[in-house]
This record gives C-alpha cells, sequence and structure tokens, in this order.
C-alpha cells in the first residue's frame, strides 16, 4: 500500500487536480484509492464533493464531524484518553474504488504543536506521539478500506505538518508548471529535501519517537518525478513561451535536484526510471492546460477524462475538439497511472 505525495511549495501547480485526476485513473484501473486531503483550504475535499463556498464545508463538517483528518488526529495532539482510529472515509461518487479522507479548515490548528514536537520531543516526552500520529491515523484509514495506493494533497508551503506528510510518505510527485518560480522551487527543493531527509533519520533513529503509541517510521521517502503542467499547446506541443520554462525545468533537474536527491538516497534505481521512460529531466508527463473542461468537471465532479459528451455541453466542432481533448486526457492519465504502478512496485534497493 504504497503513500504518494503530491507536494511543491510553488502554489497554482494542480496538486489538487493531479490527486483527483490520478486516483481516479487508478480506481478505474481497477486499484483501491485512498485520496487524502492535508489542505486546511480544503480544496480536495470540496472538488469532489461539490463544496461551493464556506456554509457547505460547515454544513459538511456538522454532518461528518468526527470523520476528517483534524479530528482523527485529536486523540494524539488533544491528549484525549482513547487512541487514533481510523477515520470513516467518504466513497468518491461516481467511482467505486475511490476514497477521501476530508480536509478540515482547523488541521492549521496543529500545525504549532506539530513543530514543537518535532523539534522537542526527545525533551519533552508527552509530545512523543505526535510525529508519527498522522502516518498512523492515514494508515489507519487506508487499511479500513483496503486501498492499494494512498495519494496526499498537501498545501504549499514548508511547514511541519508538509515536513512530515512528505517524509513519512513511500513516493513523492512533484507537480510543476512552466514558469521561473516553478525553477525556483526545483532549486529550493534541491536543498529542502536533503534536509527533511536528514531530520526523519535522526527522528525515526530516537528511542522514544521509536517506541511511542504512534512510532515515527523508518524513512522510505523516493522521489518518482516531476509532473509538468498547465501550459498551452500549439499544434500538440507546447507553445514556444511555455516550451522555453519547460527546458529551464528539464536542466534545473538535471544540473541541482537529481544530483542532491542522489546524494541523499531520495531516488528510485536508475533502471526504474529507464524502464518506465522517464529520461534524466525525471518527467513523469507533460499535461497541457485543461482551459474550458476544467469548469465542466469541477460542475460534475468528474475527472476531465470521464466526462460525458453530454456532460461537454457542446455541440458540433466545439463538441469535436471537446471530445478530442478528453481523449488526449484519458490517456495521458493512463499513462501516468500505469508508470505510477510500475514504479512503485519496483524493488527498492
Amino acid at each position: 500500500m504504497p503513500q504518494i505525495a503530491l507536494f511543491n511549495h510553488k502554489g497554482g501547480v494542480s496538486k489538487t487536480t493531479t490527486v483527483f485526476n490520478l486516483g481516479w485513473m487508478l480506481a478505474e484501473k481497477g486499484h483501491r484509492v485512498l485520496i487524502v486531503d492535508s489542505d486546511p483550504q480544503c480544496n480536495l475535499t470540496g472538488m469532489v464533493l461539490g463544496f461551493k463556498g464556506a456554509d457547505e464545508l460547515e454544513s459538511f463538517y456538522e454532518q461528518q464531524g468526527g470523520n476528517t483528518i483534524r479530528s482523527g488526529l485529536a486523540p494524539a495532539f488533544e491528549a484525549q484518553p482513547k487512541s487514533i482510529e481510523a477515520v470513516q472515509a467518504v466513497e468518491v461518487p461516481g467511482r467505486p474504488g475511490l476514497f477521501l479522507l476530508p480536509g478540515d479548515l482547523r488541521l492549521s490548528e496543529y500545525e504549532v504543536t506539530l513543530g514543537i514536537a518535532q523539534e522537542l520531543s526527545a525533551a519533552i516526552q508527552a509530545l512523543q506521539n505526535l510525529p508519527g500520529s498522522l502516518s498512523f491515523l492515514i494508515s489507519k484509514t487506508a487499511q479500513s478500506v483496503s486501498a492499494d495506493f494512498v495519494l496526499v494533497d498537501m498545501s504549499p508551503g514548508l511547514g511541519p505538518i508538509n515536513q512530515n506528510l512528505v517524509m513519512t510518505s513511500d513516493y513523492l510527485i512533484l507537480p510543476t508548471s512552466p514558469d521561473v518560480f516553478s525553477v525556483m522551487a526545483i532549486d529550493s527543493l534541491s536543498r529542502v529535501l536533503p534536509r527533511w531527509k536528514s531530520w526523519a533519520n535522526q527522528a525515526s533513529s530516537m528511542p522514544v519517537l521509536r517506541d511511542a503509541a504512534y512510532p515515527f517510521p523508518e524513512p522510505k521517502l523516493r522521489v518518482l518525478g516531476t509532473i509538468v503542467q498547465k501550459f498551452r499547446p500549439r499544434k500538440g506541443l507546447p507553445a514556444s513561451a511555455f516550451q522555453r520554462w519547460i527546458d529551464e525545468s528539464a536542466n534545473a533537474v538535471r544540473q541541482r535536484l537529481t544530483p542532491s536527491l542522489q546524494g541523499a538516497g531520495l531516488l528510485l534505481p536508475s533502471e526504474a526510471y529507464v524502464e518506465n521512460g522517464v529520461d534524466d529531466s525525471l518527467n513523469l508527463a507533460l499535461i497541457a492546460d485543461f482551459n474550458s473542461l476544467i469548469s465542466r468537471s469541477q460542475e460534475f465532479l468528474t475527472p476531465v477524462f470521464a466526462l460525458t459528451a453530454e456532460q461537454l455541453l457542446a455541440v458540433g466542432t466545439v463538441l469535436e475538439n471537446a471530445e478530442e481533448s478528453r481523449d488526449a486526457f484519458h490517456q495521458q492519465f493512463s499513462a501516468l497511472a500505469d508508470k505510477v504502478v510500475s514504479m512503485t512496485t519496483t524493488e527498492v534497493e
């Protein structure tokens, strides 16, 4: 049951959309999938369940109450006299085998406490259960729905929750967009990820965390690669203005990110990339801007590639073009899902 984090501390790179579409595609291929909304903005929860504002989210919390990521963590963070149990995951409408661990606007309230625990748990024993609690909750919930894969949607930022979720995952995918800020983010991650790995190695070796009620797991993280999204195509290829930044991002990966990850032991064996058609830029997929299809996807609570002709709300040539784009996205996400399955079943050295 591999846990795959989708993370980039740059915002606006379609992490949430990718988690939803990739999770749906994996389920379409017969896998049972848990998608986890760890972003306090709850965009994944809203996308899955069709919430259009804070009022609808509030109503959900009133009904769902004890079944969100925050409520699942409450026994550890609020010293309640009970153990963490699996959250009752929400079955995603229209896609059997796909389940949601809902987000919670109040999860950010735990950020400071977790940060203190991750720095001082060796000195303050009362904090020892917190660093391993997120991994424990997600694993318990995944087991409750017999998940084959777990995909974690994360907020942008380099805070303690993201640090914890990345380093307790088995694999990492880095969504990016073709712009200067994504290149800067790649450079930043080449420094951040090895530092986080060093912290996780230290945390997992500490007896106080290893022997906690919710043990901090030994880090096994491997980076699968990047996904480049949100570019406008021209004649089936990225327009030249976008291609420039796609090339810049690839160079940043080759020259700075890959050597850094290699040195920190954060890559798969080289043959795992070669066998899956992933070159030294570590790019898993190029996915163009969804444009008008994204609004249809959000309206009908279904991935872009699963929209029916009726849901596309078009006729004639417009419908033909929309169906062509939809089918291209289906092919792209199908290929991406196949790579993810293949690469996560690779024996890690």
